[in-house]
């Protein structure tokens, strides 16, 4: 299989898993509702308006263009990578950073016209007969994954509180990937090196 080819598979398996997930929680759960899987993690529904984690910078509207700019610049990016023959992990690295932002555009852009709202008493339902909840573009990112790993005695969450995604996910381990293996290539590629290498790609 060419790099090209595990490239977008793994690009296509992140969205799949990540969208199946959200609209999952989307239709069965209400805000704040959350199951126990264990006692260090829970699948808990919140919706945020910002990035990654739930941090807001700047408007909605604001956000969801700098989503798609940031996945258009990525997708060059990967395509420059792929065409000048960077080895394999490196590219698949950045396939899945591409993943994890194009992720939650989805919810950005289609959740808000796409489903009723979510309140603390009633799941949201798909295509409501008076339209969505929000405007194209503005709609709420969908957040499940949470780890309270270490807690006060009054039982507040002290290591992790936020409560993120599949996307979010994605997102996370590629940069860990770049810092700990990778940033020797991350910085050639800024410098504007040409990476040899021995696999064809198709």
């Amino acid at each position: 299989m060419s790099t090209r080819a595990k490239a977008l598979l793994l690009i296509l398996l992140v969205l799949v898993v990540d969208q199946i997930s959200k609209i999952y929680i989307k239709l069965n759960f209400t805000i704040g509702e959350h199951v126990d899987v264990f006692n260090w993690f829970q699948i808990f529904f919140i919706e945020n308006n910002g990035m990654a984690f739930g941090m807001e910078i700047g408007g909605k509207l604001f956000l969801t263009i700098f989503r798609i700019v940031a996945v258009g610049l990525l997708a060059y990016y990967l395509h420059t990578l792929i065409r000048k023959q960077w080895r394999t992990g490196y590219v698949l690295v950045i396939a899945l950073l591409l993943a994890g932002a194009a992720g939650n555009i989805f919810d950005s852009v289609f959740y808000g016209v796409l489903f009723g709202p979510s309140t603390y008493y009633d799941v949201a339902t798909f295509l409501p007969e008076g339209g969505g909840y929000a405007p194209l573009f503005h709609g709420k990112v969908v957040d499940m994954l949470y780890f309270p790993i270490i807690r006060n005695a009054a039982g507040e969450t002290i290591f992790f509180s936020p409560v993120f995604n599949i996307a979010d996910s994605a997102i996370t381990v590629a940069v860990f990937l770049i810092l700990l293996f990778f940033r020797k290539d991350f910085n050639d590629t800024l410098d504007g090196k040409k990476k040899q290498h021995a696999e064809t790609v198709e």
